[in-house]
């Protein structure tokens, strides 16, 4: 298999299923802000850091990789004319959802109270997080985005939003785990 097709050529590509719709189109945007997510958290992974948080984030590239394909596939292309489904891979269930949050209580535990809002940076490590954690946040956007124009499962929007969370704590014990200073922001006073 070739990895240029040509197909591309005049600003269209194909979704699951065959439609072919605009590369600006919504859900293009979305799945393709999930797989440049998924290329900062191999960043992240690709740190020196606990060998934990690099089976936990393994995990999750494979779910968003699950997510992509979610959101490639258009409600109505979602069954073949079989009645199976066309999507031959896990869906994103609560157990996934569940793991983020017990990883997110598990490490709030070691970490101090917060108390105000704190600025991204403090060590290379953290930064990138911070940037995984943006562009999470994109990613879920985009995706409630295309839910209000078309169904997309409820789960993969719920999953964004709590690996976005994940991701702010995993800064937050990164900076912990490294002695970074975690800066404060506190607003001036005009």
């Amino acid at each position: 298999m070739k990895v240029y097709t040509k197909t591309g050529d005049t600003g269209t590509t194909a979704l699951f299923g065959g439609t072919r719709v605009p590369k600006h189109h919504i859900r293009i945007e979305s799945y393709g802000t999930v797989d440049e997510l998924n290329s900062h958290i191999g960043l992240i992974r690709d740190q020196d850091i606990n060998f934990h948080y690099k089976e936990i984030l393994i995990q999750v590239q494979d779910r968003l990789f699950t997510v992509g394909a979610i959101l490639a596939t258009p409600p109505e292309k979602e069954i073949l004319k079989s009645g199976k489904p066309r999507l031959n891979i896990p869906r994103i269930i609560e157990g996934d959802i569940e793991l983020l949050e017990n990883e997110i209580d598990d490490m709030e535990q070691s970490l101090p109270q917060m108390t105000h809002f704190v600025l991204p940076g403090g060590h290379t490590t953290v930064s990138y997080c911070h940037i995984a954690r943006c562009v999470c946040r994109r990613a879920e956007r985009l995706s409630v985005h295309l839910n209000d124009m078309e169904p997309t499962d409820v789960l993969v929007i719920k999953y964004l939003n709590r690996l976005s969370d994940y991701l702010f704590v995993l800064a937050r014990k990164l900076s912990h785990d490294l002695n970074a200073e975690e800066v404060k922001w506190i607003p001036r006073k005009d």
